[in-house]
């Protein structure tokens, strides 16, 4: 009994089970999209062209088939209507449906109901959405090889996603292929893309997403480098309908200038350049990049005002501004030739000294000192004190400046006085 007892080991466990070996044919038929496409072409011939229909049996089918695995296929087909060989053709020996972007009708409505369809999608499999991306991308650098129809459809559908926010702005890299800018395919893209864009959200919201990729100061290159100036872009798009894009870029371009031009006006000042230099160099910098006589002043205020280190106490600010003012008033007088602009700078000098506390006691001093400088003229102080004043520090500023615009109004009216005796 004892020995039968020892006899009776448990019994180590052991794997169980055959092994099969996979074959490479299997496993190759097993990645083959074929077999996929099929099954989405059917389902896509079943529902017709009720896109209600389409977006509910996409649904369903996310369930049973590997849309991860074969995303590209998937939106191929609903674009293109079957898969798409390199360079953007249907390959002959496929199956293909007419339930598909291509062979929709060309217009606004079928592109926003198709719209639809990729959002409802994308929503319910979130993991598609880089696939979608991937995909966009891929097919705005086949456009040469679509028709002119399925351009435009493509663009209309592209903008509708980017404005539902689908897509991502970073997709419109693709339009910047040397051989689409060459033929001149990218900026007829670009015209209905934007066209549809605007129309579902405007040019702000347009600006808002293009800033967020670095793409506001890009729409340049959609034309061949020969033709990268605001002038041949803000023709060609507001010929085409799209006016407000084109001041969208000649804005963008203005403020790229005056970037540019306070950056090399500091410069100048720091090296102590000569103002006739400075002078020449803003004078034609203002008429290459169209920049007016106000822009230029409240950039050149700032300049001046950022090249110095100021003191800290209140008492000794004002003698170091006015001392610093005083050496640049002619490059100021410069730039003051006309009301508006000395407007322009009072409301500067207005902002500068509420925003820099130390500055308050300061302002009827600069004022004063631009005055006798003949930075600033009699009218546009009066002006601004009546009624075109800042209301910061208002009465404050007022205050400090009632004396000095009393003696002006005397000044004037015995001006006027002696006009009249002669």
């Amino acid at each position: 009994r004892v020995s039968f007892m020892n006899n009776q080991k448990p019994q180590k466990p052991t794997l169980s089970g055959q092994r099969f070996k996979t074959r490479k044919r299997d496993e190759k038929e097993r990645f083959d999209p074929t077999q996929f496409q099929d099954c989405i072409i059917q389902g896509l011939t079943e529902t017709g062209t009720d896109l209600e229909a389409v977006a509910k049996f996409l649904d369903a089918s996310g369930a049973k088939l590997d849309y991860r695995r074969y995303a590209e296929t998937l939106f191929d087909i609903l674009v293109a209507g079957g898969m798409l060989a390199p360079g953007g053709t249907l390959a002959d020996d496929m199956t293909r449906t007419n339930v598909c972007v291509f062979a929709a009708q060309e217009d606004l409505e079928t592109m926003q109901a198709f719209a639809q369809v990729f959002n409802k999608l994308i929503r319910r499999y979130k993991y598609l959405e880089k696939g979608f991306e991937d995909e966009v991308k891929k097919l705005l650098l086949f456009l040469k090889g679509f028709s002119e129809s399925e351009r435009n459809k493509l663009a209309m559908l592209t903008g509708i996603l980017l404005a539902n926010g689908t897509l991502n702005a970073s997709i419109l890299n693709s339009l910047y292929n040397e051989n689409l800018v060459k033929e001149g395919v990218s900026a007829a893209f670009a015209v209905k893309l934007f066209k549809s864009w605007i129309n579902e959200k405007d040019i702000n919201a347009v600006a808002v997403s293009l800033r967020k990729v670095n793409m506001d100061n890009r729409l340049m290159e959609l034309f061949p480098a020969n033709k990268q100036s605001v002038e041949h872009f803000s023709k060609y798009f507001t010929e085409a309908g799209l006016k407000e894009l084109s001041e969208y870029v000649r804005n963008q371009q203005t403020i790229g200038a005056r970037k540019e031009l306070q950056k090399e006006l500091q410069e100048q000042m720091s090296r102590g350049d000569p103002f006739k230099d400075i002078i020449l160099y803003v004078k034609e910098e203002m008429k290459k990049n169209n920049i007016s006589e106000q822009t230029v002043v409240a950039i050149i205020w700032s300049s001046v005002m950022s090249t110095v280190e100021w003191n800290k106490k209140e008492e000794l600010v004002a003698e170091q501004a006015i001392k610093h003012l005083k050496q640049y008033s002619p490059l100021l007088a410069a730039f003051t030739t006309q009301g508006q602009s000395e407007l322009t700078l009072l409301l500067k000098i207005q902002e500068y000294c509420y925003d820099n506390i130390h500055f308050m006691k300061a302002f009827q001093k600069i004022v004063v000192l631009f005055y006798k400088a003949e930075v600033l003229s009699e009218e546009p102080i009066l002006k601004w004190y009546k009624d075109a004043h800042l209301a910061k520090g208002k009465s404050v500023f007022l205050e400090q400046m009632k004396k000095f615009v009393e003696w002006l109004k005397n000044a004037e009216e015995g001006k006027q006085a002696a006009e009249l005796a002669s």
